[in-house]
């Protein structure tokens, strides 16, 4: 059955229902398949497209770009510098600006009203890359790669360990919700989710046969799960906060030992990424510096196993990107 986005914003996974986010992930999948084959689907000929990028990026910079040229648009790059976000441009200004020049806007940044605003008085879909609060096209990417993989997504059992209240916490949450998985988020108290957000998704359940368990115990959490997700510690911006989120995340570090209390062997390890799983990068070579861990959200171990689906998930944010545009532009 086929549904038409046409001129529809996608900002968060509360604004659409079930079916239309199972057909998004479907036509993720197929032009998935017709990348693959060498397919031509050039069905955005002809409209412009501008990226905004509050905050930088590897894959959603390179999938929206790509997923963008792939569709025949052309993709327009604008970071910090480059847009004023309110500084000597009000929010509302610089959307319906951008809204007379351009087809579609995507948007990465910190505040969630930016996005809502561009929403607002652009006149144009836009699409959210990632805000504070919400990171829906992630969602979308990790969902395909569980169907990929598993078959299905009503009823898989998914555990997302780690900061529960950021923006992939809230989207797994909302998203799980909406798709009928057996959610369990796995965090110290006080990193739980929001009350009213938590409300939301148990409501949204009621009709979906999805579950929605909050717990701070790792054992209960992760048993029988067939994914455990993890998230980085610390979000961009929030770096003078690593001490703290150690000293709350350490003992929900994703390890083989986590792996193994699932009692299954096959169990998905997801991570939206990057990781800090080695000492490979400027930042793990400090923190084993100032806090003696060789990894902090997950280990290299488990990163490099059979389990770890990392790179089919970053490779899918390009096809669920491009899903999202074609089906809201065309």
């Amino acid at each position: 059955m086929g549904f038409n986005l046409k001129g529809r914003h996608f900002l968060t996974l509360k604004d659409f229902t079930p079916q239309e986010i199972d057909f998004l992930i479907n036509q993720s999948i197929e032009f998935k398949r017709l990348k693959y084959a060498g397919v031509p689907h050039k069905m955005l000929e002809g409209k412009n497209i501008a990226l905004l990028f509050e905050k930088p990026s590897t894959r959603t910079r390179c999938a929206f770009t790509v997923a963008c040229i792939d569709l025949g648009a052309h993709p327009e790059y604008l970071g910090r510098g480059d847009i004023q976000f309110g500084k000597k441009e009000s929010n509302r200004d610089t959307a319906i600006v951008l809204g007379r020049m351009f087809d579609g806007i995507e948007f990465r940044g910190f505040k969630h009203e930016t996005v809502e605003e561009l929403a607002k008085y652009s006149g144009v879909p836009v699409w959210n890359g990632l805000t504070d609060m919400f990171h829906p096209t992630q969602i979308l990417a990790d969902f395909m790669t569980i169907k990929e993989k598993l078959g299905y997504l009503k009823g898989v059992k998914f555990a997302y360990v780690g900061d529960a209240r950021n923006n992939m916490g809230n989207s797994l949450l909302i998203g799980s919700a909406k798709m009928g998985l057996d959610f369990r988020a796995i965090a110290p108290k006080e990193l739980f989710p929001n009350e009213e957000l938590v409300a939301y998704a148990q409501g949204v359940a009621k009709e979906t046969g999805a579950k929605i368990t909050i717990t701070d115990s790792i054992e209960e959490g992760v048993k029988d799960v067939d994914v455990i997700y993890t998230d980085v510690w610390v979000s961009m911006g929030e770096e003078d906060q690593y001490k703290e989120r150690i000293d709350l995340l350490e003992k929900y570090q994703v390890n083989q030992q986590m792996m193994n209390m699932t009692g299954k062997d096959h169990t998905l390890f997801m991570h939206c990424l990057p990781a800090f799983h080695d000492q490979d990068t400027e930042v793990g070579r400090e923190i084993k510096q100032k806090f003696g861990l060789e990894a902090m959200e997950v280990t290299d171990e488990v990163f490099q196993s059979k389990n770890s689906v990392v790179f089919d998930e970053a490779e899918n944010r390009m096809h669920t990107i491009k899903a999202v545009m074609a089906a809201t532009l065309s």
